[in-house]
């Protein structure tokens, strides 16, 4: 039995709510009446007690500011206030679903000078040409309020991303360990949790603040939930729970509320729109793998929390795979419970609220009331609360959940008895040296290169591919002003961009609606997938296996905000003054029929092009993947971190497979308009560490990666392309936006720390350049600090793929390490594109290091493979550092 993982802290920010004691006393009362769920709005945070500039606040999120207070409250309640955490080892995971208010803000700000040209065409065509004065004063109207009305500020583009929620909590409260954000539609709490267990049974920190959420942002999320055929209107709220190896909560005294013994999790892929798993067989598997892993026969269990079952059909699935289960233990010895009859029903949160609610009832040795009706059998339904009687063994509960991406999840929790001995458990993993991760399969595309061969071609060539973008891609009259920065505009037209498919991948079989509400960067993502897995050839070792599908994106599509903003257009509508009331509603209709991209109605497909986690769930049903899809931001880390995700559950024995890397369009309007508020844009074209360095040029791309444990491929007859030897990752908890070399360094150094070689055995370095001047410095500065090694037998050479492709953001870290990994296996040290002249201040020598300007010759060195190490750092402080090496002959 592993070692289980101890419940320190929760906290809990439901309407009404404020706390686990309210939350207990709500669960307590009989179940309220039935009706539409109240929102947050009443909540009132203090954010100027979290330390947060003036200047940053506008932009931030409702949810960044509801999750603050949430880990205030869960830090409090776990006692961390008048002593201290471990913070350099202390993870930040955070879990929400489908837009936030200031990404729907900040793209309807943009698109409202669509629509202000729009409404300029439409008036004189309605009214004659002698209304274009008229029709010019409507459309500047529009124009000159954007900023007043969406809130701009020129740190949108950082106060609107998902995964600045943990970096702000990482920052507010000087935690130093991982920070990211993950999205699984409905079994995005489940994903989150096991993240944290993996991690922390890995001995990579020693607590992790896992916390998820969501609001109503936006009218848009129940009208695609009804045309999926489910419940239209999702509670809202916020929970959080502290987590430690319970050995470490017992010594460090702390109050434990329950213990988290096992998280398993399956994916019953199928092709087609997303939908529940009906399978009962799927269902009994997953919570028997759980019971078998934890060591706990289902008759040791006494309460079972459903978080989420589906609708009709999945939830009668769900009731015959628990009476199978149970099917030996005696009438009526099982309680149920449920989230649907109290607070908690949150979606993306529904999972952490019920694993809260069953940690407070293992705590409190109650049983909640419910108010469905006994369904016979072993199990019955508590009408008001009562005791829940002790036994020989530990009370002991599960949680059920499950995802309309095809996800089945079940947590097995235990009550902390503190006058017990701890028995013995089995070591953590961290105890010995991570296994080492075959790469079997990879693929990519970027612009101008279609695949992986041609990715390598094109950084073979020395030339970039940045260019003006495309006229479809940027309408240049609308969104570029070259002179000045401003609110509204970009100052460059430039770009690496990638022409999206019209078509699935060849074998697949996608209707032409369906592919049509996909997301572009869906469809990107399906080809690389398609390209990895052919690579790979041999699909049948991966049948019957567990697996995951894991992407680092930005958790908020492009089709989601685009959709929110056509039907948010009355928030765009000024009253020109035609001559009449019918006359402006004629012309507000033709202006709205020409801004909204379609008046069909929703159907069950819509949403899956809404959702980020839709991209691993796509490619996890298409190819019939039994592989539990997570989507992942970590700013411009998103990469790395899916990738560390990956790492963990390989390693924890979850997954016996994972496809894992990164998928970001970043060419488009709001991007640029966004990024250029902010001055981050280069007014040229990028140039890492180059003397001429003045911000970085946007870049489309995606790269993914087939991953299994070493011994596992070589047992296969797989093809090794690489070895992925260790992950470091680490927050700088303090800026934003600068970059801080302690962050970087201490991500470096934890990678070092779970190898057997040091820094000076490495050759290349595939760094995060992001070509601005302080970003470049401060990179090969933390670089200096750890791989300066007296007597470093060769200059570490050094290079980014950003020259080539642009910054791809949530894709660049996965563009970096397709680029070392592609350099290993063509023995060739990868040139720098645009390199004319070194930055002055660079301190290469001290490494020493240097930047080749060509193609070079990677020679071997003599009793050891190729190495390198890939960079990621993103905004918030989010940094990761990936160690790779040849594969030799078996020996990894």
């Amino acid at each position: 039995m592993r070692e289980p993982i101890a419940i320190a802290g929760i906290a809990c920010l439901y309407p009404g709510v404020r706390g686990a004691g309210d939350y207990w006393t709500r669960l307590c009362e009989s179940p309220p009446a039935p009706g539409p769920p109240p929102g947050l709005d009443e909540v009132d945070v203090d954010v100027a007690r979290f330390g947060i500039p003036p200047v940053q606040r506008r932009s931030m999120t409702r949810m960044q500011v509801l999750m603050l207070e949430a880990a205030r409250q869960c830090l409090t309640d776990a006692g961390y206030t008048g002593r201290p955490l471990g913070t350099d080892r202390t993870d930040v995971i955070a879990g929400t679903c489908f837009g936030l208010d200031r990404q729907y803000a900040n793209a309807l700000r943009v698109e409202a000078a669509r629509y202000a040209r729009d409404l300029e065409r439409e008036v004189p065509a309605l009214l004659g040409g002698h209304a274009r004065p008229v029709a010019a004063r409507a459309a500047e109207e529009v124009r000159a309020g954007l900023a007043e009305r969406f809130g701009a500020s020129p740190h949108d583009r950082v106060g609107e991303m998902a995964s600045t929620i943990p970096a702000r909590i990482a920052g507010a409260f000087r935690l130093r360990g991982r920070t990211l954000t993950v999205e699984s539609a409905d079994a995005t709490s489940f994903a989150a949790l096991a993240h944290a267990v993996n991690g922390l049974r890995g001995d990579l920190c020693d607590a992790v603040l896992v916390l998820a959420g969501q609001r109503r942002e936006s009218p848009l999320f129940g009208e695609l939930l009804a045309a999926k055929g489910l419940p239209a209107d999702p509670g809202e709220g916020v929970g959080a729970l502290l987590l430690k190896r319970r050995s470490s909560a017992v010594r460090d005294g702390d109050r434990i509320y329950a213990s988290i013994l096992e998280c398993a999790l399956e994916h019953d892929a199928r092709p087609g729109v997303l939908r529940y798993s009906t399978s009962v067989e799927r269902r009994y598997r997953v919570a028997r793998t759980c019971h078998e892993a934890a060591g706990v026969p289902p008759r040791l269990v006494g309460y079972v929390e459903r978080a989420v079952s589906g609708p009709p059909a999945a939830a009668d699935a769900e009731s015959a795979a628990l009476g199978r289960l149970f099917g030996d233990v005696p009438p009526a010895s099982v309680a149920l419970g449920g989230l649907a009859d109290g607070p908690g029903r949150t979606f993306a949160g529904a999972g952490l609220a019920a694993v809260a609610k069953t940690a407070l009832a293992l705590y409190h040795r109650r049983l909640p009331p419910h108010a469905e009706a006994s369904p016979g059998g072993p199990f019955r339904s508590v009408r008001t609360a009562e005791d829940w009687p002790a036994g020989p063994e530990p009370r002991r509960a599960a949680v059920l959940g499950a995802s309309l991406t095809g996800t089945l999840c079940h947590l097995l929790l235990e009550e902390h008895d503190s006058r017990s001995p701890e028995p013995p458990r089995s070591a953590a993993v961290g105890t010995s040296r991570p296994e080492p991760i075959a790469v079997v399969g990879f693929g990519g595309r970027f612009a101008g290169a279609p695949d992986a061969d041609g990715f390598w071609a094109a950084v073979h060539s020395g030339e970039d591919r940045i260019a003006p973008l495309p006229d479809d891609v940027l309408d240049r009259d609308l969104y570029v002003q070259e002179e000045g920065v401003s609110l509204t505009h970009s100052y460059t037209g430039l770009g690496a961009h990638v022409p999206v498919p019209d078509a699935p991948p060849d074998g697949l079989r996608i209707t032409p609606r369906r592919y049509a509400a996909m997301d572009a960067v869906q469809r990107v993502a399906l080809a690389v997938a398609a390209e990895t897995l052919t690579r790979y050839g041999r699909m049948e070792t991966l049948a019957g296996r567990p697996g995951m599908v894991a992407i680092g994106t930005n958790l908020s599509p492009t089709r989601d905000r685009r959709l929110h903003a056509e039907r948010a257009v009355a928030e765009l509508e000024t009253d020109p003054a035609p001559p009449s009331e019918r006359v402006r509603a004629l012309l507000r209709g033709r202006v709205r029929h020409r801004f909204q991209a379609s008046g069909e109605p929703f159907a069950p497909m819509d949403l899956d092009g809404c959702l980020a986690g839709g991209i691993a769930a796509l490619i996890a049903g298409e190819y019939r993947l039994p592989a539990v899809p997570v989507a992942v931001e970590a700013a411009c880390a998103s990469s790395l971190a899916a990738l560390d995700i990956a790492l963990g559950a390989l390693r924890s024995g979850q997954a016996d497979f994972v496809l894992a890397g990164g998928a970001e369009l970043a060419c488009n309007p709001r991007d640029l308009v966004l990024c250029s508020a902010l001055g981050l844009l280069s007014h040229t074209r990028i140039t890492p560490f180059d003397a001429a360095a003045d911000g970085f040029s946007p870049g489309d791309g995606c790269a993914l990666f087939l991953l299994k444990r070493l011994p596992d491929a070589v047992r296969d007859g797989d093809r090794i392309h690489g070895v992925l030897r260790a992950m470091g990752g680490s927050s700088d908890a303090r800026s934003l936006i600068a970059p801080d070399a302690d962050g970087q360094v201490r991500a470096m150094r934890q990678a070092f720390e779970q190898v057997d070689f040091d820094p000076s055995a490495v050759d290349y370095l595939e760094a995060h350049g992001t070509g601005t001047r302080v970003g470049d410095r401060v990179e090969i500065a933390a670089t200096a600090e750890v791989y300066a090694k007296p007597g470093r037998p060769h200059p570490l050479v050094i290079g980014s793929a950003k020259g080539f492709f642009g910054h791809t953001f949530a894709a660049a870290g996965a563009a970096g390490l397709l680029k070392a990994l592609l350099g290993i296996r063509a023995r060739t040290f990868p040139p720098n594109a645009n390199l004319r002249t070194p930055a002055p201040g660079l301190p290469l020598d001290d490494i020493p290091a240097r930047l080749p300007a060509a193609p070079e010759p990677w020679p071997a060195r003599a009793g050891r493979p190729r190495r390198a190490g890939v960079s990621s750092f993103g905004t918030g402080g989010i940094n990761y550092h990936l160690l790779i090496e040849e594969y030799q002959d078996g020996a990894g």
